[in-house]
């Protein structure tokens, strides 16, 4: 891997209309997909395939954060990992801490009793390891990956800057790793049954776990499937990947009217997303709580914008008084760095 082999805009982090709406869009279907789990549904099959837009955040995640730690070893310089780390840290921990505290200190908000895991796993961030659905602040599984990765990855670029060989190699080694490492687990795993694995094992100990997650992400597989079979496990997250890749070279393209038309809100949204995220869960339950109280139908497609509008204002506050105070102590720390 050398420097003519890196992108040009890993140099040049300016904002890009493109990669403002893929993560848009992620945040917008990811509550669609879980305000359906609470009733808000809308007709046909939109909201069943939501959850891709996590596999969309991971990987703009990954084409944002390694091109921050490719950029110094294109000039020839080291990575600053005490600096990279503090950036992160400030980046994600202020807005997680404080929703980590609503769900631990006023139970009565959280969309279900139960704690998905218990505080100290959400303190290591290892929240994503035994983990079932159907429970509280059960989607935080995500940020555990990310984080996880970000401790990882400066070290594996390192490694791999200097050999060119092995930067090919590794990357064919984590994605064939993952899949056969699905299909192993969903093989063993005694809730299969039948060719099928239940949805509960699916969660646990395919869809959650970082191991199974490193080659994640982004468009199509087992679409057109309700069935969770051995097959569907472990060719889903590839097949996702490379389509999510392929949008994600679209958006980035200079020539493709994705990279340079900027669409109005996208970027509002994309400065948000990381609050809503966070936030959503325990908004969509107060809605579904007060669309109760007052005889209003989940079904429609009014509640549905409303959901997304609640989300969206409750996600602002905890930009705004959280985040943002944060990221402008982010931006001090980088440059006396």
């Amino acid at each position: 891997m050398t420097e003519t082999a890196i992108d040009p805009r890993f140099r040049n982090r300016e904002r890009q209309p493109g990669l403002d709406l893929l993560r848009a869009l992620a945040i917008i279907v990811v509550v669609i997909y879980h305000a359906a789990l609470f009733g808000f549904k809308l007709p046909g099959r939109v909201d069943r395939f939501g959850w891709i837009g996590v596999d969309l955040f991971f990987v703009l995640s990954g084409y944002l954060i390694g091109g921050q730690l490719l950029a110094p070893l294109t000039r020839d310089q080291r990575i600053n990992l005490g600096r990279f780390f503090t950036r992160r840290a400030l980046r994600i921990m202020p807005a997680y801490f404080v929703v980590l505290a609503i769900y631990f200190l006023l139970p009565s908000w959280r969309e279900y009793s139960e704690m998905s895991q218990p505080l100290w796993k959400f303190l290591l961030s290892v929240q994503n390891i035994a983990l079932h659905g159907g429970t509280a602040f059960s989607h935080a599984w995500s940020l555990a990956v990310e984080d996880q990765f970000y401790l990882a990855l400066p070290f594996l670029l390192l490694f791999l800057f200097r050999r060119p060989r092995a930067a090919i190699i590794v990357p064919c080694l984590i994605v064939l790793g993952g899949m056969a490492l699905r299909a192993f687990l969903a093989a063993q795993n005694p809730s299969v049954d039948g060719g099928g694995v239940s949805f509960r094992g699916f969660q646990a100990w395919i869809y959650y776990p970082t191991w199974t997650r490193l080659d994640p992400l982004v468009f199509g597989v087992a679409l057109e499937t309700d069935t969770l079979t051995v097959a569907a496990c472990v060719w889903q997250f590839p097949l996702i990947a490379i389509g999510m890749a392929a949008l994600l070279v679209c958006a980035v393209s200079p020539r493709l009217p994705l990279c340079r038309v900027a669409i109005p809100g996208a970027a509002f949204i994309t400065s948000i997303a990381y609050s809503a995220y966070l936030i959503q869960k325990l908004v969509i339950n107060g809605v579904e709580q007060f669309c109760s109280s007052h005889n209003i139908q989940p079904t429609s497609a009014l509640a549905l914008v409303g959901v997304e509008l609640c989300v969206y204002f409750v996600a602002t506050i905890l930009f705004l008084t959280i985040e943002r105070p944060f990221l402008q102590l982010r931006h001090r720390v980088a440059a006396r760095s």
